[in-house]
């Protein structure tokens, strides 16, 4: 169909020129904003924060092992959809706008994925 959207290819990397490196990990991890919330998973980035050292050797095992299996946690790629007031009256449906709370670990492994 040729009014489908192209995207890009994905051929140009595959998961072999990639590791994710347990100070990959610790770095994204040092850089997060403790004052977001947390996705559908509830896994807090204050906790992921704090807990880096001890967290980044079996996150980086299991990005690395996601991407080589093709598989992803469910909880991962859902998110919770929440209204967020914007301005004006409060009754007015309106004067929200949906917000989509993702996986904060989920997050840091497709931003490390990304740069690389």
């Amino acid at each position: 169909d040729s009014d489908a959207p192209s995207f890009p290819s994905m051929t140009d990397k595959t998961v072999h020129d990639c590791d994710i490196t347990a100070a990959k990990v610790k770095k994204k991890l040092e850089k997060l904003k403790i004052s977001k919330s947390p996705g559908p998973d509830e896994i807090h980035p204050r906790i992921l924060k704090e807990l880096k050292d001890e967290i980044c050797t079996p996150l980086s095992i299991i990005f690395n092992k996601s991407l080589v299996t093709g598989h992803i946690p469910g909880e991962w790629k859902t998110a919770t959809v929440t209204a967020l007031y914007k301005k004006g009256d409060k009754s007015s449906p309106n004067n929200y706008r949906p917000i989509s709370l993702t996986s904060v670990v989920g997050k840091t492994m497709e931003t490390i994925w990304s740069a690389t």
